[in-house]
């Protein structure tokens, strides 16, 4: 207690009337009581690790299997995909990155090997056409 509430309560000064600040802080010291330690509190962080995002990659599959499939690579990439979502939704988030990473592979390759077949097939014929012309 500091000594201005100490000499408040005292008998000297009780013809005075009571001061609102000093009540307030007598009021706070009976209920919180004094601190029982002159150091400062410390504080406690805790880091909460944020979910990391894993791209699954199942929107893309799903394409390369509708429009794309050479080789059944968009059915395969597809696949893995639907495992890295299960491996997320479990919590396993190494296994999901793995499954993630060989289905974005196959998608890459999918993608690739569908527009190069893509492209023959308009240019062999217009080649085989302007030639028999």
């Amino acid at each position: 207690m500091n000594h201005t509430v100490q000499t408040f309560f005292s008998p000297v000064n009780s013809g005075q009337p009571p001061n609102y600040e000093m009540l307030k802080e007598e009021h706070e010291v009976a209920m919180l009581g004094a601190p029982h330690n002159p150091a400062p509190p410390t504080s406690t962080v805790i880091h909460i690790r944020s979910e990391t995002s894993v791209p699954d990659h199942v929107v893309w599959s799903l394409f390369n299997t509708l429009f794309m499939n050479p080789c059944c690579l968009g059915f395969i990439a597809f696949a893995y995909s639907v495992k890295s979502r299960d491996r997320k939704m479990v919590g396993d988030l190494t296994g999901a990155q793995a499954y993630a990473s060989t289905a974005k592979c196959l998608n890459i390759w999918a993608l690739i090997l569908g527009i190069l077949m893509t492209i023959l097939l308009i240019v062999v014929p217009v080649l085989i056409f302007q030639a028999h012309q």
